[in-house]
């Protein structure tokens, strides 16, 4: 007989602005229950050390040099974690998938670096913890993400959702996950395909007092710069990297519009991160043997209508933009509760991530786990 396990899904996203937690029971297998979904803000001071150190962090050797600002962060991080456990009062027997605040990843030095101490969280909690879910992955040649695509395999097969379907997730960078069987788990496909927020939300945060374009509001009010705007296009089709399964947010940077206004620089990167949305789903699927209609949008991306409007111009005809939501599914929270799902797997010692999925050699075991 399978065993229901109770886990705790903690997911702090490359917006870094808090922490999405997910409390789901599941078999680790076919089926899970959501029991509650919360998000928790970062208080000033963490959301200002996150960013301030992702702007440093450009190299593996700035680790380094900046170890002491990462191991005060990661403390207070993993100790922010473990309040938001005990506020929502979880049982003993409740598994935490602690996905920690990404500050660098680049899987060609196989390093993906996450600030969250799963020792010390153990420590403060007395639970069990998974984290550290990328480097087995890393270690199998993978990229070390996107590792939601299996829960999104299970939570189209919970929620009868045609299939073949295409998951959007516009975080800070947008990746896909294709279904195309029911299934067989090798058949997924995944991959980021560029920026997602990123450009968008650092922009702001460096031209005004906001953390991102609420509804895109900012960018429906400037104007595209057209040169700036081909320039970026034609950099970025050029690249040496188009093979590239996975993306740092350090991948991206905002230079390239210095000089323009807030709204300005705000609709430019919107229509440039578009084009490039719409350019990737439309290759993406005409490389398909399956013909893909059907496009399901998660994350905090799809509240950016403007942004959403803008793909849907760059979109092959016939293709569908819907919100996952339209299934009675938060897309806020996909994310923790795919992390609450991995580290059921973990324990479970069940592969989380495939050949299709990151470009690791066989399917690959997911997080440490320290045992209470």
């Amino acid at each position: 007989m399978q065993k229901n396990w109770i886990s705790l899904g903690l997911m702090s996203g490359t917006s870094g602005d808090g922490v999405d937690a997910s409390i789901i029971e599941t078999n680790g297998i076919d089926q899970y229950h959501l029991i509650k979904d919360k998000y928790y803000g970062y208080d000033s001071d963490i959301y200002k050390d996150i960013h301030n150190l992702k702007d440093k962090i450009h190299k593996s050797e700035h680790l380094e040099i900046y170890k002491n600002e990462i191991n005060n962060l990661e403390r207070k991080i993993s100790i922010f974690h473990a309040k938001i456990i005990k506020e929502l009062n979880v049982s003993d027997e409740t598994l935490i998938g602690f996905h920690g605040q990404t500050i660098y990843h680049n899987p060609k030095e196989k390093i993906s670096k996450q600030l969250g101490n799963g020792k010390l969280l153990n420590q403060l909690t007395k639970k069990n913890v998974v984290f550290d879910f990328r480097s087995n992955d890393i270690l199998n040649g993978g990229q070390g993400a996107p590792l939601t695509p299996i829960f999104h395999h299970l939570v189209c097969v919970q929620n009868k959702i045609q299939i073949p379907v295409c998951f959007l997730n516009i975080g800070g960078i947008a990746n896909i996950t294709i279904i195309k069987d029911r299934d067989n788990l090798s058949e997924l496909y995944s991959k980021d395909i560029g920026p997602g927020n990123c450009l968008i939300d650092n922009w702001v945060r460096k031209n005004s007092k906001k953390k991102f374009d609420y509804d895109g509001n900012l960018a429906s009010t400037g104007t595209r710069n057209e040169i700036i705007f081909e320039q970026a296009q034609e950099l970025y089709m050029n690249r040496s990297d188009q093979k590239k399964l996975s993306y740092d947010t350090n991948d991206f940077d905002v230079s390239f519009v210095r000089g323009l206004n807030l709204e300005d620089g705000v609709r430019t990167l919107t229509d440039f991160t578009a084009s490039i949305i719409g350019e990737e789903l439309s290759l993406a699927f005409k490389n398909s043997k399956e013909k893909i209609k059907n496009v399901l949008l998660c994350g905090g991306g799809r509240y950016n209508k403007f942004l959403i409007k803008k793909i849907k111009e760059n979109l092959s005809l016939g293709i569908n933009l819907d919100l996952i939501d339209k299934y009675k599914i938060n897309g806020d929270f996909i994310e923790s509760q795919a992390f609450a799902f991995l580290a059921v797997r973990s324990v479970m010692k069940l592969p989380i991530s495939f050949p299709n999925t990151t470009g690791c050699n066989k399917p690959s075991c997911g997080g440490k786990i320290i045992k209470n």
